[in-house]
């Protein structure tokens, strides 16, 4: 097949992978002692709640396009020596990076904080708090409105030390969700590829890192490609010849073990879960067409649901509610995004911008669908409405593929490279602002995003 930019999609879906992973899995979620926080997603930790003075008061009301607007002033102290002042840095970063808050550094202060300076500094919220102890240790927060000077939220974790980072995550969930009235997604993950070697013959292992590139954790020795991140479950789906045949393994994060997904009449391509994490949609190359396969992960039942004579389907991306997936054909004679039922049948037509249409991925919230396009070798990254209207286009580069919304659908992480380069992961608002890069050990393409708290 002649390689060329403009047919991308299918060279990009159509390549093969290598190895099995090895029997070393990722246990993040594996901590000490403590109990369980109800929705944390992590054992060994405990959350108490510090009452206010007054009865806590209600989240502020200011929404995500007001603060996008005007970001909300919000003094973020120290939370100690040591460990604390890193705890201060992860949270200071997760807010900075969404462009919605503006943190102003502060003292540290326990217990109720003297209102007129942080006024005075324009803040609109202020948070206090520290961190205490080695082995187990406990971390307080509270966030206070300034301007009623009530507390709005207030909490003492305690867990083992080694999970200081992720309570820094946690608390600027609790801070994102109580200023702006809808859940955060500073703890979480994000699985992708990690690329080194040449441009022409890379390297390409699976690997996964948290939203902010800490924690990075090689998940395979050898070569892999298009991970999926179960939307429920610690878990990736991907595509790999640990034999001649081609295969689909599911690999469970928390043991590290994987199996297979049976075997298809054809070449499987990548895997893309549905909305409950129960079954997967696989695009299987056969001839000179590529079709869908619904497959049943408990029961490896596998039925086709396009059926199109021998045009190329991929890239599906199932609703929020499961009833319809989006995805990429050329049965109209070049690449367009279609939609259909989730069982299958007719499917109709959503995109008409010029150029080829790669990449689809619905957004959490149900609102948008993210997209690639190419046109005049440039390649664009954009989002349109469910209905295909509203089409825009947020950023553009040489090479700007794989989206994945984080899941709140704030946020879309997708893959960037320049001509000869590797490429990176990258971040943007889906107001097409605060784009900005993830750090990673060696180049990196394919992102894909976990759930909160999986």
């Amino acid at each position: 097949m002649v390689s060329t930019r403009d047919s991308y999609i299918r060279d990009r879906e159509a390549e093969t992978l290598a190895d099995m992973f090895g029997a070393n899995g990722l246990r993040r979620r594996s901590v000490l002692g403590g109990g369980l926080l109800a929705g944390a997603g992590f054992a060994g930790l405990t959350a108490t709640s510090l009452s206010a003075h007054a009865a806590d008061a209600p989240a502020a009301e200011i929404t995500v396009d007001q603060a996008r607007t005007d970001p909300i002033p919000i003094v973020i102290p120290s939370f100690g020596p040591g460990v604390g002042e890193q705890i201060t840095q992860v949270l200071t970063n997760d807010l900075s990076n969404t462009g919605l808050f503006k943190v102003i550094p502060g003292s540290a202060v326990s217990g109720t904080p003297d209102f007129g300076p942080y006024k005075a500094m324009g803040a609109r919220a202020a948070v206090t708090g520290g961190f205490s102890g080695s082995g187990s240790v406990r971390v307080e927060f509270r966030l206070w409105d300034v301007l009623t000077q009530q507390q709005i939220q207030g909490t003492a974790y305690t867990t083992n030390s080694a999970n200081w980072r992720r309570i820094a995550h946690i608390i600027g969930d609790v801070i994102y969700q109580r200023m702006l009235g809808e859940k955060g997604y500073f703890d979480t993950r994000i699985g992708f590829i990690s690329r080194s070697g040449s441009i022409h013959k890379p390297r390409m292992r699976l690997a996964v890192m948290d939203q902010d590139g800490a924690n990075c954790r090689m998940l395979s020795s050898t070569q892999t490609k298009l991970p999926a991140f179960s939307p429920v479950r610690d878990q990736i789906a991907f595509l790999s010849y640990a034999s001649a045949v081609p295969r689909i393994y599911l690999f469970d994060l928390a043991s590290g073990h994987q199996r297979i997904i049976g075997d298809f009449n054809g070449v499987p391509l990548g895997p893309h879960y549905s909305p409950d994490g129960n079954s997967l949609v696989v695009p299987v190359a056969k001839g000179s067409g590529t079709e869908l396969y619904s497959v049943n992960i408990a029961s490896g039942a596998k039925r086709q649901i396009t059926s199109s004579g021998g045009a190329i389907n991929v890239s599906p991306s199932f609703s929020p509610d499961g009833s319809q997936i989006v995805f990429n054909s050329d049965r109209g004679g070049s690449p367009a995004l279609y939609i259909m039922s989730a069982g299958g049948g007719a499917a109709r037509r959503l995109s008409y911008g010029q150029g080829n249409y790669g990449d689809s991925v619905w957004s959490p919230r149900g609102d948008l669908i993210g997209f690639t396009r190419i046109s005049g070798g440039q390649f664009s990254l954009g989002v349109m409405n469910p209905d295909g209207t509203g089409e825009r286009i947020m950023t553009q580069g040489y090479t700007v593929e794989s989206p994945s919304f984080c899941p709140n659908g704030r946020v879309l992480a997708f893959s960037r490279s320049a001509a000869g380069a590797s490429g990176a992961i990258h971040t943007i608002d889906i107001t097409g602002f605060h784009e900005r890069a993830i750090p990673t050990p060696e180049g990196a393409s394919s992102p894909t995003w976990s759930p909160l708290n999986v």
